[in-house]
């Protein structure tokens, strides 16, 4: 019953911050947060739609995380899942779902790790072309990362709507 309670008290912070948070099904497990690139970054400007689903186990098992529209960057893999270790490996209870989105993923967008890639590309070019780096993040920025983007991105009705589609049913998919 504990971390029903939990989940509740960090979704109600969540809605009360100043992040747009739409529950899917009034379900406190799943929502999306609308998320903006940080300043003095290459994602600044940026809007993102990130998909939360928090486990029965929250806050002893960590939430489950993904961008729904595109972003280029060497922890982030095409389908928007994160490697982020704080997440996977080192979360803790003491963490609540506001410090992902002020400081886990801000902090992951500042300073990627290339050394542990989910995005091959953006981590080679990270690498050995910053300039081109940098340059390309901005133009997926301004192609995938509009206010009009990340709300398609969550309906999954408008544009490339069956990409989304098939984005929720891959991991059924993988058994042949």
């Amino acid at each position: 019953m504990g971390s029903k309670r939990r989940i509740e008290t960090d979704v109600m912070k969540m809605l009360m911050s100043d992040y747009e948070v739409s529950l899917v099904n009034d379900n406190m497990q799943e929502f999306y947060v609308r998320f903006h690139g940080p300043p003095e970054t290459p994602f600044a400007g940026g809007v993102w739609k990130i998909h939360v689903e928090l486990p029965d186990q929250y806050p002893y098992k960590s939430p489950s995380i993904g961008f729904m529209n595109k972003i280029f960057h060497p922890n982030i893999d095409e389908l928007g899942s994160v490697c982020l270790d704080v997440i996977n490996q080192t979360w803790s209870p003491m963490f609540d779902m506001i410090n992902i989105f002020e400081v886990f993923l801000p902090q992951l967008l500042r300073y990627p790790n290339p050394n542990d890639p989910l995005n091959g590309e953006a981590a080679a070019l990270l690498m050995r072309h910053p300039k081109e780096y940098e340059a390309k993040v901005k133009e997926y920025v301004q192609r995938y990362a509009t206010k009009e983007a990340a709300d398609a991105a969550t309906d999954g009705k408008k544009e490339e709507s069956d990409m989304d589609d098939d984005m929720e049913s891959i991991s059924s998919d993988e058994d042949d």
